[in-house]
């Protein structure tokens, strides 16, 4: 079964707004491809690399281009 682009972007969107600790934070996701890619701004390194594997592990994902900027929390 394919799964476009917009799908994945769907489902990683459901997928970071399903965990506590990232639903708050501003994280854009965009797919081409099937290669996903995160913007924007997490408080933490290890958000960051939370996204990255719920991202990673959505069905039709080839890679995740993670660029979500730490920036901690004020």
């Amino acid at each position: 079964m394919i799964i476009d682009d917009s799908g994945i972007t769907a489902k990683v969107k459901a997928a970071i707004l399903d965990e506590p600790g990232l639903k708050t934070l501003q994280i854009a996701v965009t797919t081409v491809n099937g290669v996903v890619t995160l913007s924007g701004s997490v408080d933490s390194r290890s958000n960051s690399d939370r996204a990255e594997a719920l991202a990673s592990a959505v069905a039709g994902v080839k890679a995740v281009e993670n660029r979500l900027v730490v920036k901690p929390a004020q």
